[in-house]
């Protein structure tokens, strides 16, 4: 399913590094897995795909058929871990593009995405798809009062309410929240909304294969126990006790040596469009895992080749303070060949005939080595093809190597009190009750 590649990376490190991280490393996946580090009240994820409840799965696949029949427009109400896992597979596994008007395809409803920004003008033109198309909506958040999400549904909900009246909207709007507290709780209970359960023993960037991110999956038309069932095998082969061979544990201690040795940015590059939320979810993972009390890589990421004609240049040149992690994909099974032109005027007959998987592979290929040569430490992450059984098994192991390696840098992993600072400040500018002391302090700063 996976391969890890050091082979570009290795000349940047000495072979006796790994025997000084090894005993390190080892506490920190001993760490991880009998639950005695900071933060393992949200470990629940680590056996989410071998226990995760079949029934569930089913209601899942069913509650996503009745909504596939009723929307054009599937609108999926979140931020951070609420949504992004969702679009990461949503945007990797479904077609890139769509016709211009033609919204729903093979049954398969257009997924929109809402409340994760601040912005009234990308909230309107959500709004308006509302009065054009049937629509169904599914809000994810656990307290029910996180800002964004928040602000969002209260104008979304009243816009469907208008459309298909209070009663007809309870069909089209589906909640996941917590299982017994909470302004959405509170919601679901008094509408009749279907809803589901956002665990308590899993954090929201962890959540992607709980219902948080499994019914908009499963409403986009992808097999979710294909997804899992890839997940599932990268939790048994992940066990491996043998650190040397066990390539999560081998991309752990890559980073970190990196991190040590004065890289302080990991950039993840991927060569197609369609990886770029797969790339925004990984920041989430190890921005908020990892960059606690003064510590932790900068995840940055980059698609290529569009972004070589851009950061390419100082990737190639700049500053040496990073290393790139790159996924590759094995075997592209879309054909897609380079036609012949009689006059040859752009110069391109020399590639007539073909695949444009082969040139994307020879431009990776090229690009790895360049930026090698100029200093640049590459890891390769190869997936045998992009589909949702391959994309299970990249997330369960971007997610264990998150947890190890947040261990092995001594910071809860799990938690993320930075967030809270922001959020704090924003009330009390915004005239919240309860932050009046905040406000007077900071518009004094003003």
């Amino acid at each position: 399913m996976l391969r890890l590649s050091l082979d570009k990376a290795r000349p940047f490190y000495r072979d006796g590094e790994w025997t000084l991280f090894e005993d390190q490393l080892k506490l920190a996946v001993k760490t991880l897995d009998e639950g005695t580090g900071a933060g393992n009240d949200f470990i629940g994820w680590r056996h989410q795909p071998s226990t995760i409840d079949s029934a569930l799965v089913k209601d899942i696949e069913q509650t996503a058929a009745s909504l596939r029949e009723l929307a054009d427009v599937f609108i999926v109400v979140g931020i951070g871990g609420s949504y992004l896992g969702a679009r990461a597979v949503i945007d990797a596994l479904n077609e890139p593009l769509r016709s211009l008007g033609e919204v729903k395809r093979e049954g398969i409803p257009t997924i929109v995405y809402a409340g994760h920004h601040l912005s009234g003008r990308e909230l309107l033109a959500v709004e308006s798809l509302i009065d054009r198309y049937d629509v169904c909506l599914n809000v994810i958040s656990k307290s029910g009062t996180t800002t964004e999400p928040a602000i969002a549904f209260r104008r979304l909900k009243a816009k469907i309410e208008e459309k298909y009246g209070v009663e007809g909207s309870v069909e089209r709007i589906v909640v996941t929240t917590d299982k017994a507290r909470g302004a959405l709780r509170t919601l679901a209970t008094e509408r009749g909304y279907k809803s589901f359960v956002v665990p308590d023993d899993i954090g929201g960037r962890y959540s992607v294969l709980t219902a948080v991110g499994l019914l908009p999956i499963a409403v986009a038309g992808i097999d979710i126990n294909k997804l899992i069932a890839g997940a599932k095998a990268a939790e048994e082969a992940y066990q491996n006790d043998d650190l040397a061979t066990n390539d999560c544990a081998q991309y752990v201690f890559a980073r970190n040596v990196f991190l040590r040795r004065g890289y302080d940015i990991e950039v993840l590059v991927n060569y197609e469009p369609g990886l770029h939320y797969l790339s925004e979810w990984w920041k989430q993972l190890f921005g908020e895992s990892e960059g606690k009390n003064g510590r932790g890589l900068y995840p940055a990421s980059m698609d290529f080749t569009t972004d070589l004609h851009s950061l390419g240049q100082y990737v190639q040149d700049g500053r040496r303070i990073l290393f790139e992690t790159v996924i590759a994909i094995a075997e592209d099974e879309v054909e897609v060949s380079i036609p012949e032109e009689e006059t040859d005027l752009d110069g391109l007959n020399y590639l007539a005939g073909k695949d444009m998987a082969f040139v994307n592979e020879r431009a990776m290929t090229a690009t790895q080595l360049a930026h090698v040569d100029g200093g640049v430490p590459n890891l390769r992450l190869i997936l045998d093809r992009l589909d949702a059984e391959n994309l299970g098994w990249l997330l369960y192991f971007f997610m264990r190597a998150c947890g190890i390696s947040g261990y092995l840098n001594a910071v809860n992993p799990f938690d993320q009190p930075g967030v809270e600072d922001y959020k704090k400040n924003m009330f009390a500018l915004l005239g919240k009750p309860g932050f009046e002391d905040l406000k007077a302090e900071l518009e004094a700063r003003l």
